[in-house]
Order: structure tokens, then C-alpha cells, then sequence
């Protein structure tokens, strides 16, 4: 990545609220929406060349979009608030969303330079997405979201946004997106309706979980590293290397079609954890927490158009030396079997399990959160001007999080993204396990 800097001129920051009148009400959020965790705004980005629309402003266009998609999801355009401790709810007033225009003296030919292309680690997001005071901090009584469209010199434009991770999962966030784009594009509504129907997930009265979710175990702190140089860098995989290196798994994994991502994430917590060198050696306990789409659980009945965060945390766990001694087969087990634990009972536990302690957080010792980001539509979101250069989540380091995203590659294929932050040392260590890995695959 090379250095780049450019001057953004901003216009004040404006509320913008649905386009038409909305129910004036209070909706609870699900007992797995107010999960500790997600008590944060995550932000995407999405970088387009211009020319498709000729003379269309894409910030009256993109403002315009927004404030119809806040008419059926108008519970975005309100604020949260606590009861009866720390349930969520949110109060459905209208105020609506933060909506900053500005324009950039940069072209988006010098941003794909400065990053060999269009991808993470994105450049320059303090300028493209403003933090408002009192947006990216606390998540009670403050807007849900914050919209920045910024022009660039070249006639492209930068779409950037962060949103409450409470009101939305990544298939939810998605969602609304994709429907402020098709309303962008003229369609009269959004294909898909949204469904609230959050109380699906909420937990059983009294609770009573029968299945342990080992995610919110407690677990003593880490100590201090000392090492505060901290980088961050992504590693793509394309499709022929994450086949060359399915290809190496021993028969039993083959035969089972181990997916892209239980090899990928696999491939990350064993790297990052011979990367890391965990201070206490081979015995510390190295925890590896997949986000797991639940929408997929029938039994829980949960509808099409569900924007809710219909996620919950699933642990593998291993000591630091079985990961590195192990092969990537073992590793790739391990997930499988974690993945495993996925059903409505499962789910239906965790709800009751952060009921009865309190939406507790989750402790960051040893910790790599994977979650799949690839199916949630961000690098289809069309709003007239053609598909993005890139769209997708924009990587921050909380809690420790690998987002997997789809990004083009140098010949314009499809290919799978991971962006990391490590200090520094680890950061080389982990490249050279990386590349040790789809070298040997591919020999």
C-alpha cells in the first residue's frame, strides 16, 4: 500500500427521516440482538465508477433512496434505549439517520493505487466515513446510522455507512442496502419486505438452557504483550488456491466436501496462532468463534425478509500446541465439529444462557472471531451506476474479528479476502505460514 492523502470537503451533518409517514412505537429487540458483543456501529464501504447515469448527483439520488427505504424499515430511522436491566428496545420516532455529502479532491484511480486495487485494508475511511460526535460510541439514544456519499474528482463516487450491529447482522445490513439501491434504481419497492418477528428469538420464560454455549465462558486475562506495533493486512485466496489446498486434506475430509469457509478458517486460527506464539506455550487454550447464520434452522421459523441479528456464537477450542503440532485436516475437524453444535435447541440456549447472565462479553484471550460476510450481498449493491469496484465490510479490529468478503482479483475473478490486525512480528510470521501452506498445497 502506498501513502495517500487528499482533501475532503464536507457538508454539516443532516438527519434524514423516512419519506413518508411511519408507525410511532416501541419495538423490542431479541434477547439475541442485545448480545454484549454487538453493542457497536461496524462500518462498509463501496467504491464506484461513475458515467452509468449521466448527469445524476449520486448523493441526491443515494439521499433520496434512503429516505423511501426508511419508510418500511423505519425502526432504523429511530433510537435504542434499555428496560428491565439491559434489554433492548427501540423507540420507532422518525428522527432519522446521520447523511454527511461531500467531495474528495482524489480520483478512484489513485485510491485503487494506493491499495494495489480496491480492497482491505481500505485507505483513508476517517475521511470518507465522518465520526460524528455521539454516533460511533455509545449505542443508546443516539442515530442508528451514519451515511457519508462522498464525489470524486474522476465522476466516481465512495458510499461508506456504519450502522448499529444490534439492529442488524450482515444479512441484515445487506438487506436494507440492497433495498435503498433498488429503490435508487427506480423499482417502486423493495424486492424483498422486511420482517421484524424478533421475539423468534428472544428467550424461553423462565430460561433454561440445556445445551452450554462456551463462548461466554469466563477466562483470565491475557498478559500484556508489550507490543503495540500493530498492523493490518488482507490475504486473498482464489478459488484455485482454496481448491489446491482442499486438495491436500486427507480422504476422510474430502469425502465429507469440507466447505471453503470451515478450510479457510481452519487455515486462519492454526496460521494465527503459530503466528501469535502464545506467552504460556503449548498449554494455553486457543478459542476460535464462528458466527453462525441461523436462518437456516427451520425449526425456528424465522421468515424471509428477517434483518435482525439471526446470529449466534459457536467455539472450537485448542491448545496452542495440538494446533500447531496437528495437521490442517485436525484443524479443519475441529470446526466442522464446533459448526456441528448448530440447532434450534442450541439457539434457544444461548438466548436464555445471556438472559440469565446479562448479556455478559465475550473475553478477547486468545480469540479469532470468523465470520462469513460472502453471502450478504454487499459486492452486488447496484444503485444505478453498476456494480462497486469493491463492497463490503471494512475491517476493524473488535473484537478480533477475520471477515471473510469477496473482492475482484488481478484477472477479475471472484476471490475470498481476509483481512487481520497482528503486531507486527506475528504479522510476518503468519505471511510466511500463509504462503508455507498454499505453496506446499500446490507442490
Amino acid at each position: 500500500m502506498t501513502a495517500l492523502t487528499f482533501a475532503v470537503r464536507r457538508q454539516d451533518p443532516e438527519l434524514v427521516g423516512p419519506a413518508a409517514p411511519t408507525p410511532r412505537e416501541t419495538k423490542r429487540l431479541s434477547d439475541i440482538d442485545g448480545d454484549d458483543v454487538l453493542r457497536v456501529h461496524v462500518p462498509s464501504a463501496f467504491f464506484y465508477r461513475g458515467g452509468r447515469r449521466g448527469g445524476d448527483d449520486p448523493v441526491a439520488v443515494i439521499r433520496s433512496a434512503l429516505g423511501e427505504a426508511l419508510v418500511p424499515y423505519y425502526p432504523l430511522a429511530g433510537r435504542l434505549r434499555e428496560v428491565d436491566g439491559r434489554k433492548l428496545v427501540v423507540d420507532c420516532t422518525g428522527e432519522g439517520v446521520l447523511f454527511v455529502e461531500a467531495d474528495a479532491d482524489v480520483q478512484l484511480a489513485d485510491l485503487e493505487a494506493a491499495t494495489g486495487g480496491v480492497r482491505e485494508p481500505l485507505p483513508c475511511m476517517e475521511q470518507l466515513l465522518l465520526d460524528v460526535q455521539g454516533s460511533s460510541g455509545g449505542i443508546l439514544n443516539c442515530p442508528l446510522m451514519i451515511i457519508q456519499v462522498t464525489r470524486l474528482l474522476c465522476g466516481g463516487f465512495v458510499l461508506a455507512l456504519r450502522m448499529n450491529h444490534n439492529m442488524c447482522d450482515a444479512t441484515g445490513a445487506g438487506q436494507f442496502i440492497s433495498a435503498m439501491a433498488e429503490l435508487a434504481r427506480g423499482l417502486p419497492s423493495p424486492t424483498v419486505a422486511p420482517a421484524w418477528s424478533r421475539e423468534l428469538l428472544d428467550a424461553r420464560n423462565p430460561p433454561r438452557p440445556t445445551l452450554d454455549n462456551r463462548t461466554y465462558d469466563a477466562v483470565p486475562p491475557a498478559p500484556p504483550s508489550g507490543d503495540s506495533d500493530m498492523v493490518t493486512r488482507a490475504f486473498t485466496f482464489t478459488r484455485a488456491d482454496i481448491a489446491t489446498i482442499k486438495q491436500g486434506l486427507p480422504p476422510r475430509l474430502r469425502d465429507k466436501q469440507a466447505t471453503t469457509f470451515e478450510v479457510v478458517a481452519a487455515v486462519i486460527w492454526r496460521a494465527r496462532t503459530v503466528a501469535l506464539d502464545p506467552p504460556a506455550g503449548d498449554d494455553d487454550m486457543m478459542r476460535l468463534v464462528v458466527v453462525a447464520n441461523v436462518r437456516s434452522v427451520h425449526e425456528l421459523g424465522i421468515p424471509a425478509g428477517y434483518y435482525g441479528h439471526a446470529c449466534v456464537f459457536i467455539t472450537a477450542m485448542a491448545t496452542a500446541g495440538a494446533l500447531r503440532a496437528g495437521t490442517l485436516g485436525d484443524a479443519v475437524e475441529l470446526v466442522r465439529e464446533a459448526k456441528a453444535w448448530l440447532s434450534a435447541e442450541y439457539v434457544r440456549s444461548t438466548a436464555d444462557l445471556l438472559v440469565l447472565r446479562g448479556w455478559p462479553n465475550v473475553s478477547p484471550t486468545n480469540l479469532l472471531v470468523v465470520s462469513d460476510c460472502r453471502h450478504a450481498g454487499f459486492h452486488t449493491v447496484d444503485l444505478g451506476w453498476g456494480l462497486p469496484v469493491y463492497g463490503g465490510p471494512v475491517h476493524t479490529h473488535h473484537p478480533v474479528p477475520a471477515l471473510l468478503s469477496t473482492v475482484k482479483n488481478g484477472d477479475g475473478e471472484d476471490a475470498l479476502a481476509v483481512p487481520l490486525t497482528l503486531p507486527r512480528p506475528a504479522m510476518d510470521r503468519f505471511a510466511s505460514e500463509i504462503e508455507m501452506l498454499v505453496r506446499s498445497a500446490s507442490g
